[in-house]
């Protein structure tokens, strides 16, 4: 018996949902494999691999895997086609500057002179080396030269950037004087400080800080990484106990920093971007390199950070999908455990993730469930993403917005049996 036209049997699976183009090579896949009738569950699968929505069930707030900071945005809008004034001036008509909005609120957010926006935190890292330390040296403490996510190094960055790595001080302890030495030895362009986000070193440990560094000549270029703004946190009222150690941009740069660059996509609550804040001068000159070409963002970036960054000039922590998740208290997520009425609620601990505050654990709660049961959860519409510890599995509440309570007790029936 021949199989059916590649057309006619796309056609018959269309209730999927997805463009004739991929029924076709979910309905090719299932003739290949001798199996006609499978087209359905092809075309299924390739549905599921498309990027779209899922529910952080894992209690880590940042969770890198699952998108990192969720934002806030509204899909399927059916308003009106809208432009933007993304590099056109309203006041004299001429073209104007991608990164001057969100850069003027990122400035004042975190007191600096200036701040540019590129894609990532390794691009703004690459491009201000690049622009401002090319061919000359970079002193770096050796307990600094951190490997981040995707297995990039700050020395390769380094060498990528064109400076020339000089390290100072050893693993566990750096003082103001090694670089203060190194300065005088060599040519040094920058004292670069690299924030230990994603590791923790204890015991015989010491470090110089960004104060005694402004001190010795050449700019202090900080990369804080996790970008929390303002150590204060007004947004919030006051300081979470979780946040104690972590440093933010505005005081960074009120002790000396000439430069800090972070990431958009962490504690700060927004897209994937990199930041770089400080003096003017040297604001400008990373504009002005060519390596900005390639590291700027697109304008749906600019337009969620900008979002954001009007959010915290508010001072409204709840418009900030990441601080709304944090700031709930844990006796209201135990209520909503017990209100789902699966499972057995359970007092967890939540992590920020995506590198930010290593081994800080955020008091939560949940619901937990004898035995492995992630991939039915994820195999529910829309997925539930769980963790398992030791063959219990843990759904965390802390990153499940209430109103998808009643989907992850639905895909918790489902994945019982019941």
């Amino acid at each position: 018996m021949r199989p059916p036209s590649v057309n006619d049997l796309a056609l018959r699976i269309a209730d999927v949902g997805l463009p004739h183009a991929l029924l076709v090579i979910a309905a090719r896949a299932a003739i290949a494999a001798g199996d006609p009738d499978s087209a359905a569950d092809e075309a299924h699968r390739l549905r599921r691999s498309l990027l779209g929505p899922a529910i952080n069930a894992t209690g880590v707030l940042l969770h890198t895997n699952l998108g990192r900071a969720p934002l806030g945005l509204e899909p399927g809008d059916d308003g009106p086609v809208r432009f933007s004034n993304l590099e056109f001036d309203l006041t004299s008509g001429r073209r104007g500057s991608r990164t001057s909005h969100a850069s003027l609120l990122l400035a004042t957010l975190t007191g600096a002179e200036a701040a540019l926006v590129v894609n990532n935190c390794a691009a703004a890292v690459t491009l201000v080396l690049a622009a401002l330390a090319r061919d000359r040296g970079v002193a770096v403490s050796r307990g600094e030269l951190v490997e981040i996510g995707g297995g990039f190094r700050v020395p390769e960055v380094m060498e990528q950037s064109g400076a020339r790595l000089v390290e100072v001080g050893t693993t566990n302890r750096t003082r103001a004087g090694d670089y203060r030495a190194a300065v005088e030895r060599d040519d040094i362009a920058l004292l670069l400080k690299v924030h230990p986000s994603n590791y923790r070193i204890t015991g015989f440990t010491e470090e110089a800080d960004v104060a005694d560094l402004a001190k010795i000549g050449p700019p202090v270029v900080s990369d804080l990484g996790s970008g929390l703004l303002d150590e204060r946190c007004p947004w919030l009222g006051a300081r979470p106990e979780w946040l104690a150690g972590e440093p933010g941009a505005r005081q960074t740069l009120a002790a000396g920093a000439a430069l800090v660059t972070f990431s958009g996509d962490k504690l700060m609550g927004g897209p994937q971007a990199g930041i770089i804040c400080g003096n003017a001068d040297l604001v400008a000159a990373c504009a002005a390199h060519p390596l900005m070409r390639a590291f700027r963002p697109g304008s749906l970036v600019l337009d969620a950070l900008q979002s954001v960054a009007l959010a915290y000039l508010r001072r409204d922590a709840d418009a900030i999908p990441f601080w709304r998740m944090a700031k709930v208290p844990v006796d209201e997520l135990a209520q909503r455990a017990e209100t789902l009425g699966v499972g057995q609620s359970a007092r967890t601990t939540a992590l920020a993730g995506a590198g930010s505050l290593p081994g800080q654990e955020i008091p939560s709660a949940g619901i937990e469930l004898d035995g492995d049961h992630a991939a039915a959860l994820r195999a529910f519409d829309p997925p539930v993403i769980a963790r398992v510890n030791e063959q219990t599995t843990v759904i965390d509440l802390r990153t499940v917005d209430p109103a998808d309570d009643a989907v992850v007790a639905a895909a918790v029936n489902q994945a019982l049996g019941q």
